[in-house]
């Protein structure tokens, strides 16, 4: 080898050592990641709040409904209890790598978290404690929901970073939840891109999904409940969304960037510069026009619509059937009224709305965490 080329070799491996070399801090981070965990390490079950919500976004999800088949208000009571009990049991275990079942015995660290809560109708049909602002949602111009799969008095959600883990995991948490007193009511698996940390995962859209989520003291305004019982929990609403892929597919992308009120390809808002850029829905064109449309997906979901109120987005991607495919929109909040306003406007005005029908539904007080003494759904009863 001569000197000029060993000398760019050498110069090319000190580059490719110095990009690997750079400081985690450095690189850009996804908003809602709020663990520092290596990406191989066990995510800690036991915690203030559910590890489903305040860890990193795993990219494989299934979602269990499951009801309590009413008898008296005391025995359901009782049988609740046994069945977040039994889940606490299963899941802990499962996270933390010490379940029995050789299946779960892959040689590296369970990747999991989980988020559990319980449904508006038996929160209200037991009388359980639990916000008053929790609510089921009104029904909204052009839903076709599946009761059959909406709803449930107890919603799981298990995230995982493999296929594998989740229907073992989900296998053993339905028998424990079968066995102390619960109906299974309908399931769902979803799934994300490959996305590296600090980037914005993307729907089956090719739009990045969860761009505008609140940092941590914006969550813990709009987010996570008022010092109290409710402190650590919040309220999931969960629907499923199908997406007429192949016609959306079909739209200019300058008119999708319309549509949406940021660019397809980086998500960067019409109005900004860079993707987190807060978009500026009162900018105008010289001729008066709004640079952000009026019918504009960004436009009607802002939080300057709302007293700056946000969201907290977990979504997921689904694909059920050729023609069955879509996005599980899972989003938390402090009061799901916020959602009920901004469905009602997206409801009336979207321009996403010939390519979008919600489908399934559902609305859950999601628990605060749980310590190694006590179970989920203790503050219930109080």
């Amino acid at each position: 080898m001569g000197r000029r080329a060993l000398l760019a070799t050498g110069a090319a491996l000190a580059a490719t050592l110095g990009a690997a070399a750079e400081p985690q801090a450095s690189r850009p981070r996804r908003r809602d990641t709020a663990s520092d965990a290596p990406p191989t390490a066990a995510i800690p079950f036991h915690g203030l709040r559910q590890a489903g919500v305040t860890g990193p976004q795993l990219p494989t999800t299934h979602i269990l409904s499951f009801d309590v088949p009413p008898t008296t208000a005391g025995a359901d009571r009782e049988t609740l209890r046994n069945i977040l009990a039994a889940l606490t049991h299963t899941l802990s275990g499962a996270a933390a790598g010490t379940l029995p079942d050789p299946r779960l015995h892959t040689g590296e660290p369970t990747r999991l978290a989980c988020v559990v809560g319980v449904g508006v109708g038996l929160a209200t049909r037991l009388a359980l404690n639990v916000p008053a602002e929790l609510a089921d949602l009104p029904a909204f111009p052009g839903d076709r929901l599946d009761p059959a799969r909406s709803n449930g008095d107890i919603l799981l959600q298990l995230c995982a970073a493999d296929r594998w883990t989740l229907t073992i995991v989900a296998e053993l948490a339905t028998a424990a939840a079968q066995s102390a007193g619960a109906v299974p009511r309908w399931t769902q698996s979803g799934f994300l891109p490959h996305t590296p940390p600090g980037i914005t995962p993307r729907n089956l859209f090719g739009l990045k999904d969860g761009t505008a989520n609140p940092d941590d003291p914006t969550a813990g305004r709009w987010v996570w409940g008022p010092p109290g019982a409710h402190e650590h929990a919040t309220t999931l609403v969960f629907r499923k969304i199908h997406m007429d892929v192949a016609a959306f597919a079909a739209v200019p992308q300058d008119h999708q960037n319309k549509m949406i009120g940021r660019r397809a390809t980086d998500g960067v808002p019409l109005t900004g510069t860079t993707e987190h850029d807060d978009p500026d829905i009162y900018a105008k064109n010289p001729d008066g026009s709004y640079i952000i449309p009026a019918t504009a997906h960004v436009r009607l979901t802002s939080p300057r619509l709302d007293a700056g109120a946000r969201m907290l987005r977990r979504s997921y991607n689904y694909d059920d059937a050729p023609t069955d495919r879509g996005l599980l929109f899972c989003a938390y909040m402090r009061d799901p009224a916020l959602f009920t306003r901004v469905q009602s406007r997206l409801a009336a005005r979207d321009a996403l709305n010939p390519y979008l029908e919600h489908r399934s539904s559902a609305v859950a007080y999601i628990l605060p965490g749980s310590t190694a003494d006590e179970p989920l759904g203790n503050r219930l009863w109080t």
